[in-house]
């Protein structure tokens, strides 16, 4: 039995802060304040997405002189072991006594909680690591504003849209409860739907661009979906990832302590959907 990884699926392609939700968010509410406190340019990107994953986060982006530094905040109140999984993979792990004693840096990322939720600053080039990444001393400052200013930015559980609830009953029947956390949401017209628990999410991610599959060229190539032209189902992700018209939809399934994703739980959850897709 092939078996996916808790990790977060892919996004559908802009969902970087370039596109994705307008509004406040954590690194609208701390570019400015960081930008006078660094002697750098620290700008956001105007647009705020979630990722899915487990635990599910909501992303943002800012920019140091161009370096991207990517903000995440637990969609759902911290577990115990929410930093943890932040943390997992990235490398070997300090701890960080400057934002307390449940915070560590990596050469990539500074993990730590705040109040009920945990956070993850996450620089795309690395820390310490030149030309690429930023500095230990901006990371901590952009982690301390960002702990600031996460109590009164935080998001409710539950946001819905009307579209995505007609897969709602198929997505709780994968999950084994009632979903604790709802984001939908619309970027250029494409749906995201993302229903979640502490222990499982399923998503439904369209595209907005008439993009390619990159799983297509794999070898050995994946294997065939019975939906889509052409579909594919990927186990060892718990994916299925299928053009319909012009657009590209990705359903994804991931759960902690990971199982098995079947086929036919990921076409249940996207089939009342379809319709939607035919353009």
């Amino acid at each position: 039995m092939v078996v996916p990884t808790a990790i977060a699926p892919p996004q559908a392609e802009g969902l970087d802060g370039t596109s994705g939700e307008a509004g406040v968010n954590v690194c609208t509410a701390v570019a400015w304040p960081l930008s006078k406190e660094l002697r750098v340019t620290v700008t956001a990107k105007p647009f705020s997405w979630n990722d899915g994953g487990l635990p599910a986060l909501d992303l943002c982006t800012l920019l140091l002189d161009g370096r991207a530094v990517t903000v995440g905040v637990t969609a759902l109140p911290k577990q115990p072991d929410s930093v943890d999984r932040l943390a997992a993979g990235s490398g070997t792990l300090e701890l960080l006594p400057e934002l307390g004693p449940d915070a560590r840096i990596s050469p990539s990322r500074v993990v730590f909680p705040v109040d009920d939720r945990a956070v993850r600053v996450l620089s795309t080039g690395g820390i310490d690591r030149y030309p690429t990444g930023i500095d230990r001393v901006k990371a901590i400052a952009i982690s301390r504003a960002v702990r600031d200013v996460v109590p009164r930015l935080l998001r409710t559980a539950r946001q819905t849209d009307s579209a995505c609830q007609l897969s709602t009953p198929e997505a709780e029947k994968f999950i084994g409860t009632l979903v604790q956390l709802r984001r939908d949401y619309r970027v250029n017209g494409a749906l995201t739907c993302i229903w979640g628990s502490f222990d499982a999410t399923v998503s439904i991610v369209e595209s907005f661009h008439a993009d390619t599959i990159p799983e297509a060229v794999r070898t050995p190539p994946p294997r065939f979906a019975p939906i889509g032209k052409p579909g594919y189902y990927l186990p060892d992700q718990g994916e299925l990832v299928f053009r319909q018209g012009r657009r590209v939809v990705r359903v994804s399934g991931l759960t902690n302590p990971s199982r098995e994703v079947p086929l036919d739980a990921l076409l249940g959850v996207v089939g009342p959907l379809l319709p939607l897709f035919i353009k």
